[in-house]
């Protein structure tokens, strides 16, 4: 299929050419164990004071069906074992990450070897995932995404006030039927099965994905990166 492999080549590009190149200027996109002390705890303090106040994991079982996810938002599925604070036993949950998070977040210079160093917001709920989930083990955590179908279905002639219908119509959209699923490449065949599941899609609608899953939260990066060699020229038409 034309577009898993195109997925596959965008992966390969960043993984295997564009963070390597960046790092050699001093423009490193740092993973879990590439941490140092002194960053553990600057990314600790951030995820305690702006992340876990801004999610709710909810846990999955009868009294707590899955949530509805939003079009293209970012998700984590989580694996668990055990019993929460509540005594309630749940073997899944999920993690919405709201919109209003960044997702990619720079350290402060004073604590990184290098000039630019980065962090993606699925390292740092990954790392700190299980002190969302008290009392309970977390045996894995996997992020993923849902396209739906955007599209509009409007009759233009069986109705009167047509903008008023698309205006109705608008909110929708981001509960279309689901085209397409994204998970990290290491989500296990358990998790991947039951999110297939639950969206009614196939093997064919599936891209495992190595790094983040959405690539276009990358093109804020170079607005902070004070680097003009590095960037191309601004357009100027003649």
């Amino acid at each position: 299929d034309e577009t898993h492999a195109l997925v596959k080549e965008q992966y390969a590009l960043l993984n295997d050419e564009i963070l390597p190149l960046l790092a050699s200027e001093g423009i490193r996109f740092l993973k879990r164990g590439d941490w140092s002390p002194a960053q553990r705890e600057w990314i600790s303090a951030f995820f305690f004071r702006e992340v876990m106040p801004v999610i709710t994991p909810i846990g999955l079982d009868p009294s707590h069906p899955f949530p509805r996810v939003l079009n293209k938002s970012l998700n984590f599925a989580v694996e668990l074992e055990g019993r929460d604070a509540f005594g309630r036993s749940s073997d899944a949950a999920i993690v919405q990450a709201p919109r209003v998070l960044p997702r990619v977040i720079q350290l402060p210079r004073e604590l990184g070897d290098s000039e630019y160093c980065f962090v993606f917001l699925s390292s740092i709920l990954h790392e700190f995932v299980h002190e969302l989930f008290a009392g309970m083990k977390v045996l894995g955590c996997y992020q993923f995404r849902v396209t739906r179908n955007s599209n509009l279905f409007v009759d233009e002639e069986a109705v009167k006030n047509l903008r008023t219908k698309i205006q109705g119509e608008l909110p929708q959209r981001h509960f279309g039927d689901a085209v397409r699923l994204e998970v990290a490449n290491n989500c296990s065949e358990a998790m991947t099965e039951f999110l297939l599941g639950h969206f009614n899609l196939t093997e064919r609608d599936l891209y495992r994905v190595a790094g983040p899953v959405n690539l276009v939260r990358l093109m804020q990066v170079p607005d902070w990166v004070m680097r003009d060699n590095l960037k191309f020229k601004p357009f100027k038409p003649g």
